[in-house]
């Protein structure tokens, strides 16, 4: 545990990149393009005109101060180029985040880049403002516990698809979330279809293992395989607010 909190702070401390630290533990990509920011990576995949996935560290020393700023906007790095807010305007679907605010509050730099057009992703408002929401918040408590979580996000798209604005960005049919906890050393997915919902979050719970059937991913397949087959092929019982 002190070695892995030291490496953390080492980590923030002196100005690594999250994409150096993050390159180990992405997912493969199916096909998208790998990009990185500051404080995340993502694949992102223009024919749907969004990311393929995201990924992030959420952990106690990730949080600070730093407020919602609102500022959505094109992703100039795209090479393709990004989904334009106007893409959303009328749509009747919320630019949801992938990589989420609330994970974000570090410093300025890690806000204003949850808010490119290119970590978002068309979701219906119930959804988005409802379970989703609950299960972002969910896991930035169990990191509280002293816990290190490797999360990786998605979307779920098969068509036929909905497709909203003038770039054709595809609603997604569902969504999900892979988790590595680092100093528990375990897994867990989990799959939300695209609506609202009052069920308890643990019914949305399952294996990475179901998750890579579900996707055609392969996640956190740079850890050990003897380790990744063993931790992805187990739905672990986890304790919910």
């Amino acid at each position: 545990m002190k070695s892995e909190m030291k490496c953390l702070i080492l980590f923030f401390s002196i100005g690594i990149t999250f994409s150096s630290f993050a390159q180990d533990l992405s997912p493969t990509t199916k096909k998208g393009k790998v990009y990185s920011h500051e404080y995340y990576s993502f694949s992102y995949t223009e024919q749907y005109e969004q990311p393929e996935w995201t990924f992030h560290l959420v952990c106690k020393l990730c949080f600070g101060e730093e407020k919602r700023k609102n500022n959505f906007r094109p992703d100039k790095s795209i090479l393709t180029g990004s989904a334009q807010l106007s893409d959303y305007k009328g749509s009747g679907y919320d630019r949801g985040h992938l990589v989420p605010a609330g994970d974000m509050t570090r410093n300025t730099i890690a806000m204003s880049e949850s808010f490119f057009m290119s970590n978002m992703s068309p979701q219906d408002p119930s959804f988005n403002r409802g379970i989703w929401r609950k299960l972002e918040s969910q896991i930035r408590k169990w990191s509280l516990d002293q816990d290190t979580i490797y999360v990786v996000t998605g979307p779920i798209i098969r068509s036929p698809y909905k497709k909203i604005g003038a770039n054709d960005v595809a609603v997604p049919h569902s969504y999900f979330k892979a988790l590595y906890f680092k100093n528990s050393g375990k897994m867990c997915a989990f799959i939300l279809p695209n609506q609202g919902s009052k069920q308890p979050l643990s019914i949305f719970q399952c294996s990475i293992d179901k998750l890579e059937l579900v996707s055609g991913l392969d996640f956190f397949h740079r850890i050990p395989n003897n380790l990744e087959n063993r931790l992805e092929s187990i739905n672990p019982v986890l304790v919910y607010d």
